[in-house]
């Protein structure tokens, strides 16, 4: 989705170069592959990122360092969005949230805990329609701030943005997956109306 809107290279651990074919589509989109836990390699990784952004290119990242069920935002790792700052380069942050069509936040595309990607694909492809809802922020980082301040700053937009909790624990939701109950028709916290066509 992130593409769609604004082709980037993506930051990922280093373990999906080897997943079938999912591996080589992100190497052919100039993914950069981090191998966590190694503070040499993150030094070549934040050049590579730099050497990105110099170029021109968008570098996107997710900063929670992992994947969720998309319910809550978790800690931002304020270290992935350091390339980008030392560079020069502001950071965009983007919300993302995924809708049925009754109004409803989807947790069709969770991919967390035990279920495996192909389970994933097969939860979004069994939608008839699913209503992907991208919102940007304001630019962070162009007056020196420094990473944790950004990340911090950036975590609220992109909560604001996706009507989402800032916590690590989830919220309590029915038992009737794949979405949460019905609500009002706008997401939680937020100003915006639920995507169009969604209610």
């Amino acid at each position: 989705m992130i593409n769609a809107a604004l082709p980037s290279a993506f930051v990922s651990k280093a373990e999906v170069r080897h997943w079938p074919l999912i591996g080589w589509l992100a190497a052919k989109n100039d993914t950069v592959f981090l191998r966590r836990g190694s503070r040499g390699h993150a030094r070549i990784v934040n050049q590579e990122i730099a050497g990105l952004l110099d170029q021109g290119r968008h570098v996107a990242v997710f900063p929670e360092g992992t994947t969720t069920d998309g319910r809550s935002l978790l800690h931002f790792h304020a270290a992935l969005l350091q390339p980008a700052l030392s560079a020069g380069h502001p950071v965009l942050p983007v919300a993302i949230s995924y809708w049925e069509l009754d109004g409803r936040r989807s947790l069709a595309p969770r991919y967390d805990g035990d279920i495996s990607l192909g389970q994933c694909t097969r939860a979004i492809l069994g939608r008839k329609r699913l209503i992907a809802r991208l919102v940007t922020t304001p630019l962070r980082g162009l007056n020196g701030e420094d990473r944790k301040q950004v990340a911090a700053e950036a975590r609220e937009a992109i909560a604001l943005g996706a009507g989402l909790p800032m916590a690590s624990s989830q919220p309590e939701i029915s038992g009737d997956l794949p979405g949460e109950p019905r609500s009002d028709g706008r997401p939680t916290g937020s100003p915006s109306r639920a995507p169009a066509g969604s209610a």
